[in-house]
């Protein structure tokens, strides 16, 4: 099958580009220093792929957690996410590791069975995360609890864009500090963070969770990542006026959280839910066919149900994007 065959917008992954992305990383991160993060791309048959690297995983939600486990690769999973009802993952056939920041949180997993934590530290991101000083007392309450606690993890996600690497390892020491102060109180073989944009800056965490390494983005290629661009957005030319045309994706097919989407060649003006208006530096045609590269890949992928391996013009594979949902 052709590209051409496609309905747009579609998503395609370049099959070098993609293979290329995972051989650098496990040359970066060997095994369990890296455990990528499936929410960026959300598909069982590319985390399969990964997992020829490396042998566990983070994941954001419980569907991702459950659809990992059926495609059999539940060996080590690591919701990174705090939850408030577990029972669906103490369910699971499989090792699932919880994030608990709260008293709230670790009675949700010891009520729904769950037998591993990681006590989430908060960083300097405010989003979730226990204050470093209060990490071994939840600590010992899981433990108390009949809970076995893995360690910690904390997310320096507020760096990840920084694109000078002198800023950005300052400001990633400053945040380590305070997870090994709370990894000194609540002990375990888990030091866990990090992430993409990190993953060279962060060398205090013994495992970094890293995902948009393997489709990227225009957000992280522009701070100056070494990955390639696997993932782009096929879309087709459905107008064209003087100075400038119109292709067929927009807001329902492209995550605009970090701003408008990059069509090489062209200058985009803006996005509205069905279309990307853009000035063409080359004349186009109604009916042409252009990649849109997103400006961030997560997502982006969710708005899909799917994503087509290709290698130039050719599909190789259809992959089902199978962990969307809750």
């Amino acid at each position: 099958m052709n590209i051409a065959e496609l309905t747009t917008p579609a998503l395609l992954v370049e099959a070098d580009a993609v293979t290329a992305n995972l051989a650098d990383m496990a040359a970066a991160l060997p095994g369990p220093r890296c455990r990528p993060h499936v929410k960026a791309h959300k598909t069982t048959a590319l985390a399969k792929l990964q997992a020829a690297h490396h042998p566990g995983f983070t994941v954001a939600t419980i569907r991702e957690a459950e659809g990992m486990v059926a495609a059999g690769l539940g060996d080590d999973l690591l919701l990174a996410n705090e939850v408030l009802d577990a029972r669906r993952l103490g369910a699971l056939d499989a090792r699932i590791t919880l994030a608990i920041d709260s008293a709230a949180t670790l009675a949700a997993a010891v009520a729904g069975g769950v037998r591993e934590v990681v006590v989430d530290v908060n960083v300097g991101l405010p989003r979730c995360g226990i204050a470093p000083e209060k990490a071994g007392v939840l600590a010992d309450a899981a433990r108390a609890a009949g809970l076995t606690v893995r360690g910690v993890m904390g997310y320096e996600g507020h760096l990840m864009l920084v694109a000078d690497p002198a800023e950005k390892a300052k400001y990633t020491e400053e945040c380590m500090a305070k997870l090994l102060a709370a990894h000194a109180d609540v002990g375990g073989e888990l030091i866990s963070g990090g992430g993409t944009g990190t993953y060279t800056a962060n060398t205090w965490v013994n495992e970094i969770q890293a995902g948009s390494y393997a489709l990227m983005d225009t957000a992280y290629t522009g701070a100056g990542l070494p990955f390639r661009q696997a993932l782009t957005v096929l879309a087709t030319v459905i107008s064209v006026s003087e100075g400038y045309a119109v292709a067929d994706v927009g807001l329902k097919s492209l995550g605009m959280d970090h701003g408008n989407p990059t069509i090489p060649g062209a200058q985009v003006w803006f996005c509205s839910d069905e279309h990307t208006t853009f000035a063409p530096e080359e004349k186009v045609a109604v009916g042409d066919r252009i990649r849109v590269l997103p400006a961030h890949i997560d997502p982006t992928v969710a708005l899909h149900e799917r994503m087509h391996l290709v290698s130039g013009e050719e599909i190789l594979e259809t992959w089902a994007v199978d962990l969307r949902g809750w």
